[in-house]
């Protein structure tokens, strides 16, 4: 771990008026949460096109529905690991302003980060894809919408092939660009329209990430290592 870079990022959020997290699949995968395209992904024997789109929803629901129960039930045994509640607790100091996240589990809220913008929705809240009433997990166990009485329900999540959740973009969006310090940690950022998020700001910008993609090279500080290791070297430098 270089400790002159990790002094750099702690006098950058020091000085810094508006700091934004983004966070993507690397930062739950410390805690357990597989992540999607490694050999042991939620991809590795799944093609994103047999649940994870619109048309999986409506032509295979079965299929779609198992998946994402297999997931929750899987998110039950999982934690926020420390460098989640490492910038919860930037946050309560107003060190960071915005956690924007691509990630759906929810463990930035259960380590107490806020405001969190979920830039892909979340898997622990459901709805009815035809009358759009809220429902619970149970209802979303029992495949049938209790409101309605006939709609399949579904968690918050994204599909491919939707639009973001529009709230949370614009949020996000508007943070971003007005940023003086925009901190990347655990994305490959090949998913758009997230992956543009850290050029629009004019502020300082910081990759943390296990490995550094080559568009890494575009970042002000890069540091390789895990996710909470590197928050908590911050962590202590401030």
């Amino acid at each position: 771990m270089n400790d002159q870079l990790i002094l750099q990022i702690a006098e950058a959020m020091q000085k810094s008026q508006k700091t934004v997290v983004l966070s993507g699949a690397g930062m739950s995968t410390e805690s357990g949460v597989p992540d999607f395209r490694s050999k042991d992904g939620l991809w590795f024997n799944m093609k994103p096109q047999d649940v994870a789109t619109v048309e999986a929803f409506e032509q295979q629901y079965d299929t779609f529905h198992s998946f994402y129960q297999q997931r929750i039930h899987d998110l039950k045994q999982i934690e926020p690991h420390i460098g989640h509640k490492t910038i919860a607790k930037w946050q309560q100091f107003n060190l960071v302003d915005l956690v924007a996240t691509q990630n759906v589990d929810g463990l930035h809220e259960m380590a107490g980060s806020d405001p969190v913008a979920r830039l892909h929705g979340s898997i622990r809240t459901f709805h009815c894809a035809d009358c759009q009433k809220a429902v619970t997990e149970e209802d979303y166990l029992r495949k049938q919408c209790p409101k309605c009485g006939y709609g399949r329900v579904r968690p918050d999540i994204t599909l491919f092939g939707e639009i973001l959740p529009q709230r949370d973009w614009e949020t996000a969006l508007h943070e971003i660009k007005q940023a003086d310090l925009v901190i990347v940690i655990g994305t490959s950022l090949e998913v758009y329209p997230v992956a543009e998020l850290p050029s629009l700001t004019s502020g300082k910008t910081v990759y943390i990430n296990k490995e550094a993609p080559p568009l890494a090279s575009a970042f002000d500080i890069v540091l390789e290592g895990k996710a909470g290791e590197i928050l908590q070297a911050i962590d202590r430098a401030l």
